[in-house]
């Protein structure tokens, strides 16, 4: 019995890291979603291009801390509209990725360039990044 449990575990933790962290349905807002490392190239090219204000959270599927703050990073697209909501999955993206150490890692975006950076979670703390950068 313990053995079937195990191998289901490992298997949802497999489908997991292919299909990145799902994101929350009606609290998704304005978050894009990079599912390859083409996509978020595009993203971060159309940054630079519009020079709009934008955050980029770097997370994972399999990552608890992850998983706790992504639906309060998709509510709070709603409230700082004037910020472009980016999720880039670390394990999707892996060629664009390579550098983020830590998940979750926030990247903040003005007039094309990186101006900050938060690394870990913390409900109240990205509230005040965001409104910070918004």
């Amino acid at each position: 019995m313990l053995g079937s449990m195990g191998a289901e575990a490992s298997n949802r933790k497999e489908e997991a890291k292919t299909t990145g962290l799902p994101l929350p349905g009606g609290s998704r807002g304005s978050v894009r979603s990079a599912g390859s490392d083409s996509e978020l190239r595009q993203m971060l090219d159309s940054l630079k291009s519009s020079k709009s204000p934008a955050v980029i959270n770097y997370g994972a599927s399999w990552c608890h801390v992850c998983s706790q703050i992504h639906p309060h990073f998709c509510r709070f697209s709603n409230e700082f509209k004037n910020l472009n909501f980016i999720y880039a999955h670390v394990d999707e993206c892996p060629e664009t990725t390579q550098n983020i150490r830590y998940t979750p890692s926030f990247h903040f975006y003005r007039d094309g360039e990186k101006v900050d950076e938060m690394i870990g979670a913390g409900e109240e703390r990205l509230h005040d990044r965001l409104w910070l950068h918004s």
